[in-house]
C-alpha cells in the first residue's frame, strides 16, 4: 500500500486539539471534516460577524469546546495577512476561511 502524502498524511495533533478529537495524529482532510461535523451538529454558524448561532453562514460561533481550539491560532498566510486569534472569547466568531490557519496553529 502507498503511503499516504499531503493532505492525507496523519499529522500530530497539539493537546488541545488531540482532546477535543480523541486522537494523537490524523490527516488535515479528517481533522477538518471532523471539526465541521461538530460545528454543524451543534448549530454553531451564523451569517452575520459576533451574531447569536444559527446554524447557517459563512461565520463559526465558538464555544467552550472549540475556544481552546481557535486562541491556539496566531499565523500569517503567505499574502501576509495575519490571524490572531489568542484573546477569543466565547461567542465570539470567526470566518469559515480561517478554518485552515486554525488547523495549520493547532497541529505539530
Amino acid at each position: 500500500m502507498a503511503e499516504a502524502k499531503g493532505l492525507s498524511k496523519p499529522v500530530k495533533l497539539k493537546s488541545d486539539l488531540a482532546d477535543f478529537l480523541g486522537a494523537s495524529e490524523l490527516p488535515r482532510t479528517e481533522i477538518t471534516k471532523k471539526l465541521w461535523d461538530y460545528i454543524k451538529e451543534n448549530g454553531l454558524q451564523t451569517k452575520t460577524e459576533n451574531g447569536k448561532a444559527e446554524n447557517a453562514g459563512k461565520f463559526i460561533v465558538s464555544d467552550s469546546k472549540l475556544l481552546p481550539i481557535f486562541k491556539n491560532t496566531k499565523s500569517t498566510s503567505k499574502s501576509g495577512k495575519l490571524t490572531d486569534l489568542t484573546g477569543m472569547k466565547e461567542g465570539q466568531t470567526v470566518n469559515m476561511m480561517q478554518m485552515a490557519a486554525i488547523v495549520g496553529a493547532n497541529i505539530e
